[in-house]
């Protein structure tokens, strides 16, 4: 029987005998969130950060390593969500134990300090080891591992029964469709109870468990697919500490070693719920296995600068945390957000290995309350909208959700399709998926056709096939980089539906030509606008406001001239080029701005998603708080620094495994890059950065991964200001901010705001109110940087007390001009209904002087109108009696008639009523409105 260590000294002793035995280097797990890799949602193995290495690419200062990687595996080809909870050793977040050699030892030493460390350090019973060897792949003409096989007999004392041979699929390794392979050994241990279970190998018995794969690279498969031998020979190991914890500790289930037991408590004392049995058919058990594994992954994610969100990685992260979610409301009936409560547990149980936990405890759980409280918002809604379906389904006597409920249910709800697959796989049954697909799919595209492009100028599947049938070959857009004049021929006209052969066939057209120097609408980057004048007819144009790639085919639309143009028409082109060199300007400005913002936050700002517009950019990012005044005015002046150094701006294509290599390089994650793929460097040449990819002072420089437009230099961009800073969600912020001409207006505004904000100290009453209402006019009118927003707004601030005291005494005044106005009304008026104006620049003081006329006028139906706020909004009350509103007249509907007039809202109980209007010149309109529409419902 081994000896019983905690899961802590089985991974320091792993961790020793490498170090200690065998000279390897200890080398620091990771970040699960791979920064540096746009190709992977998440880590995944411990190999992820020696890729560059296995691939020739990158050296390392060592040649053995060691650690404990972070690792999840939720998303993409390694995916183990949907088994988390059901089973005894699935996780999304596991650590994977594991020694690497780059171009040192190999089979020998590999195979010898495994069996030394289970059998002799660990005490593990030989006999329940088995142990599997590649057989061999007649497609890729590999013989069988007999070198491995031979290996394990001569230095181990294995029973060589317990040694089997399997194909490609269980004991070959490989890094992706080409590059670095090789067969492996994988180690399983049988834990049935007469330890016979030799013949449950491979077959995901829940006792016979792969916990050690040790993997021989030697291999390098090629673009043909056929496997040469390499020049370096390299180990590449990975052990679950999850699983050999297990088996260590003598227990049957990963959940029940001492990896989960304080996060398992933590979960009870927060629901209130009995202790974890371990059980497999209590909902109660599979929800403490489901919220303790998904609690564990978040945290690790998060502070690794992971967050949730609603594309790639982040809506990964989103469906965790909602199942996680689901499970606390409806299985633990826990009311309320309870996940951010298990952060401290899992911290605790986890920060010995990774001390970075324990600085972000606090953001981390905040993150994951601001999650719950939005989901929460929604859920029970969801909840019954699923069970009535459910129901509906029962009765009819099917076992399917339909297709548009699963829709509904993401989109209106927030449910992912995969929690609404697990509630109907709870109530046996299952969900209609390529039903909602094909929602989900319809509404992708419209989407991505935005409010610029019609619906009806999408190319649909079936019309991108009858092209290929017509011999329209895909469209060239390499010109988009180059020359806003150019020429092409009309190779088709879309006009919603069909094809057609002439653009007077309909009021919007779509074409399609065999080359174009327009931009199509991609990464965030708008769409080009132009004109498209026909060679043979100056005079037939086609104006352009709107240009799409559907697959290889790039789609113009827009509306042409009188004179037609049709199929075969040679064009020139001609982009609109002012237009152009603004979105040019806040594209590369944009790549400043990402780069500014990691400077200044830190390297675990992400890229959100973007706008580069002609008169905007606009920036998301993760990051957990509120940027200060101090960090938005560094990250301007690093913008700012940047264009003033006319930086050269590069953009070369480049095989994406040399691209990867760069250091500092940045990509959007979730986005699919080509190969080649371009790269944008701001400041340093391409070919230094392939020349030299691991020099680290790259990191320094901006370069992305950007199939966008940019200056030729940062200068172009003249100017930078930030205009604003807000919260889109939790650890999610959104900066706007615009160049060239529009940042030096914006600024000159600014800076003359803030100068008539310093004026106010020297001011008093009317005069002080006057100025105060200027600037606030000016702020809402005007686009001011972020920066001087907050130092206008801190300005006016020092002078609330004395605004404050101007207004009470205006009021003052306000209330006794109202008042005398409505004493006026009061006599003047008779008869059931008094509708009547008056100046006042309060709701108080208009109240004040409704209850002066239903003083006099008890039976009366009374209504004042007044403009209000300087005379820029329109306030309105109302009262009606009770003899009254029996008759038909309720003064919800009466200031509603009266706010509609002026272009506002309102409504209230039948006898007291409150509305507002936003076009005071229509006062009097209203007046007279509400007064015809009294009269006839009381006649």
């Amino acid at each position: 029987m081994p000896r019983t260590l905690s899961a802590a000294e089985i991974r320091k002793s792993f961790i020793d005998f490498f170090t200690e035995r065998a000279g390897h280097a200890h080398i620091p797990s990771s970040p699960v969130i791979p920064h540096d890799d746009p190709t992977l949602l998440f880590i995944n193995a411990g190999m992820n950060q020696f890729k560059d290495v296995f691939l020739g690419l990158g050296t390392r200062d060592c040649t053995r390593a060691v650690n404990s990687q972070k690792c999840i595996r939720a998303g993409g080809k390694h995916n183990d969500l949907e088994d988390v909870g059901l089973d005894t050793y699935h996780h999304t977040f596991f650590e994977m134990l594991g020694n690497w050699s780059f171009g040192d030892y190999f089979k020998r030493e590999a195979i010898t300090w495994a069996w030394q460390l289970l059998t002799e350090v660990w005490e593990l019973d030989p006999n329940r080891l088995h142990v599997t060897v590649f057989a061999g792949d007649e497609a890729d003409g590999t013989k069988g591992d007999e070198e491995a096989e031979a290996l394990w007999l001569e230095l181990t004392d294995v029973n060589p029964d317990h040694i089997t041979r399997w194909g490609k699929k269980d004991n070959f390794w490989e890094m992706g469709a080409t590059g670095p392979c090789g067969p492996c050994s994988e180690i399983h241990y049988d834990n049935t109870p007469d330890g016979k279970g030799g013949h449950l190998v491979n077959l995901d018995h829940p006792n016979v468990i792969e916990f050690w794969n040790l993997v021989f690279i030697e291999f390098n498969r090629r673009d043909d697919g056929t496997l040469v031998p390499l020049p370096s020979k390299h180990i590449d190991t990975g052990m679950g500490l999850e699983r050999i914890a297990r088996i260590i500790q003598g227990v049957g289930s990963n959940y029940d070693t001492d990896l989960w037991t304080p996060i398992f408590e933590a979960i009870r004392t927060q629901s209130g719920v009995h202790p974890y049995g371990g059980t497999f058919d209590d909902p109660i058990d599979t929800a403490y296995r489901v919220i303790a594994d998904h609690a564990r992954c978040l945290v690790i994610a998060i502070t690794d600068g992971g967050r949730p969100g609603n594309e790639g990685r982040g809506y990964v992260l989103r469906r965790i945390l909602r199942r996680a979610v689901r499970m606390a409301s409806q299985i633990l009936q826990v009311e309320g957000p309870m996940l951010h409560a298990l952060v401290p547990a899992v911290v605790s149980e986890l920060e010995g290995a990774f001390p970075e936990l324990s600085q972000q405890t606090d953001a981390v759980a905040e993150i994951i309350r601001q999650e719950e409280e939005a989901f929460l918002k929604t859920l029970q809604r969801g909840l019954q909208r699923f069970a009535a379906a459910a129901a509906t389904a029962d009765d009819a006597g099917e076992k399917t959700i339909a297709g548009d409920v699963a829709f509904q249910l993401h989109d209106t709800f927030g449910f992912p399709i995969d929690l609404t697959e697990v509630m109907a796989a709870e109530r046996g049954m299952q969900v209609d998926r390529e039903g909602y697909e094909a929602l989900m799919e319809t509404a992708r595209v419209t989407s991505r056709s935005g409010d610029q492009a019609d619906a009806g100028m999408v190319l649909p599947p079936d019309a991108l096939g009858s092209l290929g049938s017509l011999n329209v070959h895909p469209t060239n857009d390499d010109a988009k980089y180059g020359d806003p004049r150019s020429s092409a021929m009309i190779k088709a006209i879309w006009n919603g539906h069909a094809f057609c052969d002439h653009t007077t066939d309909c009021d919007q057209a779509g074409i399609v030509l065999d080359h174009t120097n327009f931009y199509a609408e991609q990464g965030g980057q708008v769409a080009d606008t132009g004109l498209i004048i026909s060679e043979a007819a100056g005079s037939a144009t086609f104006k352009v406001d709107h240009v799409q790639r559907f697959g290889d085919y790039v789609l113009h639309r827009g509306q042409s001239s009188d004179h037609p143009l049709q199929v075969g028409d040679r064009l020139m082109l001609h982009v609109d080029e002012s237009r152009r060199s603004r979105i040019e300007s806040n594209h590369t400005t944009t790549h400043l701005l990402n780069h500014a913002l990691r400077a200044v936050l830190g390297a675990e700002v992400e890229q959100r998603g973007s706008l580069v517009a002609d008169d905007r950019l606009r920036f998301d990012f993760s990051h957990a708080s509120a940027m200060t005044p101090e960090e938005l005015a560094q990250v301007e002046d690093r913008i700012r620094n940047a264009i003033q150094a006319d930086l050269v701006v590069e953009a070369r294509e480049v095989a994406l495994h040399e691209a990867e290599s760069i250091a500092g390089v940045r990509a959007v994650f979730g986005e699919r890059y080509p190969d080649p793929v371009r790269v944008v460097s701001i400041g340093a040449p391409v070919d230094e950065l392939l020349a030299r990819p691991l020099d680290e002072s790259w990191n320094g420089y901006s370069i992305e991964f950007c199939g966008g437009t940019h200056l030729d230099s940062t200068a172009g961009a003249g100017n930078a200001l930030l205009i604003s800073e807000q919260g889109l969600a939790a650890g999610i912020r959104r900066i706007t901010a615009v160049t060239g001409d529009a940042a030096r207006e914006a600024h000159a505004a600014g800076t003359d705001l803030l100068e008539q904000a310093r004026t106010m100290a020297s001011l008093e009453g009317e005069a002080l109110l006057s100025m105060h209402e200027s600037i606030n006019s000016g702020i809402e009118q005007a686009a001011l940087g972020a920066v001087h927003r907050h130092e206008i707004l801190s300005t006016i601030e020092q002078q609330r007390d004395r605004i404050r005291a101007a207004r009470k005494e205006r009021s003052s005044a306000g209330v006794a001009d109202a008042l005398a106005e409505a004493r006026t009304i009061a006599q003047e008026a008779s008869g059931p209904v008094i509708v009547g104006t008056l100046h006042c620049d309060g709701r108080d003081s208009l109240m004040s002087a409704l209850d002066l006329v239903r003083a006099k006028h008890e039976e009366s139906a009374c209504m004042l109108l007044a403009a209000t706020d300087g005379g820029t909004k329109v306030a309105i009350v109302a009262r009606v009696p009770e003899s009254l509103i029996a008759r038909g007249l309720k003064a919800g509907d009466w200031v509603r008639e009266a706010a509609t007039a002026c272009g506002g809202k309102g409504g209230g109980r039948p006898d007291m009523a409150q509305a507002g209007g936003r076009d005071p010149e229509k006062i009097q309109d209203a007046a007279e409105i509400a007064s015809t529409f009294a009269h006839e419902r009381l006649s």
